[in-house]
């Protein structure tokens, strides 16, 4: 099974648009290479140079996901994360929650970032910014990365 995260955002913004922020984001962090365009997060997607394949799109959730029914979030922009499971994962889940985490500040709307509808990494409605409250996930180095005031807790999907 595939490493993955989503980063699912409840955006006015068009997916476009998010794609040229995280592109802005990316480079600026150093984590991108030149080659990495916002074109190419909306086409094919990007490999980050650790290894984590990303790609921005529209999306229409059903209104069974558990997003829309355990959530409440109906998102218009999805941002995949897919690991290579060859790479360092932490480096790749680090990398990941500081584009996550920059994208927060540019793009507005509620967002939450989850792994395999298991576990809900961040959560925000409004501009309350919920992360989980296990260390693992949020160690310092990465809550170092988070600038907005956030709480500590733990959000799940329902079982069903």
């Amino acid at each position: 099974m595939a490493i993955s995260h989503g980063f699912s955002i409840a955006t006015p913004m068009p997916a476009a648009r998010v794609a040229r922020e995280l592109t802005d984001i990316g480079m600026g962090a150093g984590l991108f290479a030149a080659t990495v365009t916002p074109e190419r997060l909306l086409g094919e997607g990007a490999v980050s140079g650790r290894g984590t394949w990303i790609r921005v799109v529209e999306t229409r959730p059903q209104p069974w996901s558990p997003l829309v029914t355990d959530l409440g979030i109906t998102p218009t922009v999805l941002v995949a994360f897919r690991f290579d499971k060859e790479a360092d994962l932490a480096g790749q889940e680090d990398d990941t929650v500081q584009l996550v985490v920059g994208l927060l500040d540019r793009v507005p709307g509620d967002a939450v970032l989850e792994y395999h509808h298991e576990i809900i990494w961040l959560l925000r409605r409004g501009d309350d910014l919920s992360l989980h409250e296990r260390d693992d996930l949020w160690p310092p180095r990465r809550l170092a990365a988070v600038a907005r005031p956030y709480r500590r807790a733990t959000h799940a999907f329902s079982e069903d």
